[in-house]
């Protein structure tokens, strides 16, 4: 366990979710839809992994759940491998299951499922390629980040290792957006994080797309 967390501001400041996405795949660099699809780490991916689990190790986390698909647990194991904590897997952070939509890239997506794609763009409930509602991945991801949260001490962090898509779709959960919304909080980028901070309405969001260690807020909106 770290014994940062006055350098940090940990005390006192309630308990912390760290979203982290995996590390970059081929398929993420052909701008292939993976969904379920168990698509490996590239090196780059290893690097960037490697290079983000010695920040998140320093704001000693208290546990660490991923996704059972190898692109988030071997991310996962990079941060339990310097933390020396077990990395609890669940197949319900995997990313949205997207039926044929998988293994196509994005411009093949648009080409033969160009109304559909639009649909999703503007908000519809689609279920992309014929898989699920992002409304349902958020029903079976959020469920599991919450019950581990529940179990971190005073001012405890949890760190979720998932997919983009199930990240988004988490955090407008936790954040009670309409899910017409999620949309707008943007992507994420390989091997980046969002934290949701606990406050006295709810979870907050803290950080989006971080890539460097969080840094407190100085002024009013505290």
């Amino acid at each position: 366990m770290s014994t940062t967390g006055e350098v940090t501001g940990r005390r006192g400041r309630g308990r912390r979710i760290i979203l982290w996405r995996h590390g970059q795949t081929a398929w993420n660099v052909e701008r292939r839809f993976q969904g379920t699809t168990d698509v490996e780490l590239t090196e780059t991916g290893i690097g960037q992994a490697r290079r983000a689990a010695r920040l998140l190790a320093s704001l000693g986390p208290d546990a660490i759940v991923s996704s059972d698909l190898r692109r988030a647990a071997d991310t996962a194991a990079q941060l339990a491998a310097l933390t020396s904590l077990e990395v609890i897997r669940d197949e319900a952070l995997r990313e949205t299951y997207a039926g044929v939509w998988q293994g196509l890239t994005h411009e093949e997506i648009i080409a033969r499922h160009g109304e559909e794609y639009a649909a999703w763009r503007r908000g519809e409930p689609v279920r992309r390629g014929g898989g699920e509602l992002e409304t349902e991945v958020a029903d079976r991801a959020a469920p599991v980040v919450l019950r581990h949260a529940e179990k971190l001490p005073e001012d405890g962090t949890l760190v979720v290792v998932s997919h983009g898509g199930t990240i988004r779709t988490t955090i407008g959960r936790l954040l009670g957006l309409e899910s017409r919304h999620w949309e707008s909080l943007g992507g994420l980028t390989n091997c980046c994080w969002s934290v949701l901070g606990e406050g006295a309405r709810g979870w907050r969001l803290l950080e989006h797309n971080a890539g460097t260690l969080p840094e407190p807020v100085l002024g009013d909106d505290d």
